[in-house]
């Protein structure tokens, strides 16, 4: 066993990791519990939680590259034209074609995606605020930094 090994091994004994993981499993706790009820929030709209995310991004952020959805929704590529394709065909987006770029493809909310945004973001983001009841606005903001600072930390050990 080398050292670094032994140095890990003890830590794990002594319990010097102790925080770390209950902070990993109170945070996956809590996380699926959040995700699981918004999930179903937004399948009662008729949208899968790839393509509410989609249209999210195109209502707020406007017309985006198809290459840079996945970069903001955290979904594969494939899964990206895929319900790309979907909300397409239900005419919620629209596919651009750049006039500087022949190889950048636009994905564009349509009028009828706007419209429907328009009704249903205003209800979902009250629904998710309502499972927050136990966070003060200040506690949500310091908890929001903190999150953050550990998913920087996280992603930098990569």
């Amino acid at each position: 066993m080398g050292e670094q090994e032994r140095e890990e091994r003890e830590a794990v004994l002594d319990g010097s990791y102790d925080d770390s993981l209950k902070l990993f499993t109170v945070l996956s706790k809590a996380y699926r519990a959040l995700m699981d009820r918004a999930v179903r929030d937004m399948k009662q709209y008729g949208l899968s939680a790839s393509e509410f995310a989609i249209l999210e991004v195109l209502y707020h952020k406007g017309s985006i590259p198809l290459q840079h959805i996945g970069e903001k929704v955290l979904i594969t590529s494939g899964s990206i034209t895929y319900n790309i394709d979907k909300l397409e065909k239900r005419g919620l987006l629209k596919r651009v074609p750049c006039e500087q770029d022949r190889r950048v493809i636009y994905a564009e909310i349509t009028a009828s995606g706007k419209e429907l945004f328009d009704d249903i973001f205003p209800r979902h983001a009250a629904f998710v605020d309502g499972m927050m009841p136990g966070l003060s606005a200040q506690e949500k903001r310091e908890l929001t930094e903190q999150l953050k600072k550990l998913g920087k930390g996280a992603a930098a050990g990569s």
